[in-house]
């Protein structure tokens, strides 16, 4: 792939040594993970090649798109709406990083103690190896963490960067006020990027499309109740995380594809691993590409992960489908406001809705048990988790506390941990 795609990496200047580098270890990396699994759906031979020319035909489609005099977006957060970019005639695509790569090139300006994902995030851009932050015309941060809301500062000082405010009560009129005004700011600068009027008949287009992503992704949600579940919770990670950037109408057929194939595993009893193996959801941080090391060790360790209460999970789906019937611009907006405002993100105070999902996610797949996962220095998510433990334990649902980074450096300590609560699962 890089003597196809050199030329177009030294354009969006990309420094090549170092991105070779960086492929080559998620090669590998991708190689174990995902490649040594058994008894794969067909359908992943789809996303497999996806991420084989991650940097490669994606980025080279942006780039197509962008000669056109077209822009490309890019985000951190789901509080940054697909619709509203979508029908103003941009491409959005996620940026958040999963990998320490880049974080020597970080902490020249950040704190070593600081969010392993806002360190990659910004590393990425600073150390020049990833496309995806070269070819965007625009990057939309939001407030919902005080690391990223000065990280997003500081990235501002070398890219266009747009702030939306994200409030932090959002069951308050106040709130919700508040937040169909920045959605309304966020058209205007996005109308003022592309040149392109945002009109009402392209607000329902663009929400008609990204209802039917967040309905093929429900399905495939749906189906890992099963008992044995049809697919991995590894596999079903990397759709999500595929979700972000892919073409929104391919993903969908290709992940309509994927579904049916599972459905078809459903009734015919097929299953990736045996009935009886302990059946477990992840909660907490999401986990962008190539952040697959807690999938990877509870797996390996002899269990099936069958949800997540994550961005990359049931959060990406959670404003379910939106209302596209008014008329009206502001109506439309006002619809997508609403909806995104029921992502139950851990900046939120209080935060009820977020137990209540644990709970009922809990029950609704019959869990065995739930993992909370939170990355160094998170504290949202790393406060949250005694509520969420106190909560599952008062159903009978036991509960395992993990804390960590992007290193391979404690994953012989987090194996052992889970061997032992998988061990107590069993018992």
């Amino acid at each position: 792939m890089s003597e196809d795609y050199k030329k177009m990496w030294e354009e969006l200047d990309i420094d090549l040594e170092r991105h070779d580098q960086l492929l080559g270890g998620l090669s590998q990396l991708y190689t174990n993970v995902y490649l040594l699994q058994k008894n794969r759906p067909k359908g992943m031979e789809y996303y497999d090649y996806v991420i084989s020319e991650v940097h490669g035909l994606r980025i080279k489609e942006l780039c197509d798109f962008r000669k056109k005099g077209n822009k490309v977006v890019a985000y951190f957060c789901l509080y940054v709406p697909e619709e509203l970019v979508l029908a103003s005639g941009a491409v959005l695509v996620g940026l958040c990083g999963g990998s320490n790569f880049a974080d020597q090139d970080a902490e020249a300006v950040l704190p070593r103690n600081i969010c392993p994902l806002i360190k990659a995030s910004y590393g990425f851009k600073v150390a020049r190896v990833c496309p995806y932050f070269q070819a965007a015309d625009l990057l939309v941060g939001e407030t919902t963490c005080d690391g990223k809301k000065k990280m997003f500062e500081l990235l501002g000082e070398l890219v266009p960067l747009h702030t939306v405010e994200v409030p932090q009560k959002p069951e308050t009129e106040q709130a919700r006020k508040l937040f169909f005004e920045e959605l309304n700011t966020l058209k205007s600068k996005l109308e003022e990027l592309t040149g392109s009027k945002i009109t009402s008949e392209g607000l329902k287009k663009s929400i008609e499309t990204v209802n039917a992503k967040r309905a093929i992704l429900e399905r495939l949600v749906n189906t890992r109740k099963a008992s044995p579940p049809p697919i991995s919770g590894k596999d079903s990670l990397l759709v999500f995380q595929i979700a972000f950037y892919d073409d929104p109408q391919r993903f969908t057929q290709k992940t309509t594809e994927l579904v049916e194939e599972l459905e078809e595993r459903i009734r015919k009893g097929e299953g990736v691993v045996d009935a009886e193996a302990p059946r477990i959801m992840i909660s907490g941080c999401p986990m962008a590409i190539p952040n697959w090391k807690l999938h990877n060790i509870v797996e390996n360790s002899g269990a099936v992960i069958v949800v997540e209460e994550s961005c990359v999970g049931t959060r990406y789906i959670s404003m379910g489908q939106i209302d596209n019937s008014s008329d009206s611009v502001d109506g439309l907006i006002k619809s997508i406001a609403d909806a995104y405002l029921n992502i139950h993100c851990s900046c939120f105070t209080p935060n009820d809705g977020r137990i209540k999902d644990n709970i009922q996610l809990a029950k609704d797949f019959k869990v065995d048990g739930v993992i909370h996962y939170s990355l160094q220095t998170c504290h949202g998510y790393n406060i949250e988790a005694k509520k969420v433990e106190s909560a599952l334990k008062e159903q009978g649902i036991p509960m395992l506390t993990i804390e960590t980074d992007y290193s391979g450096e404690d994953t012989g300590q987090l194996t052992t941990r889970i061997e032992a609560f998988l061990e107590m699962l069993k018992k």
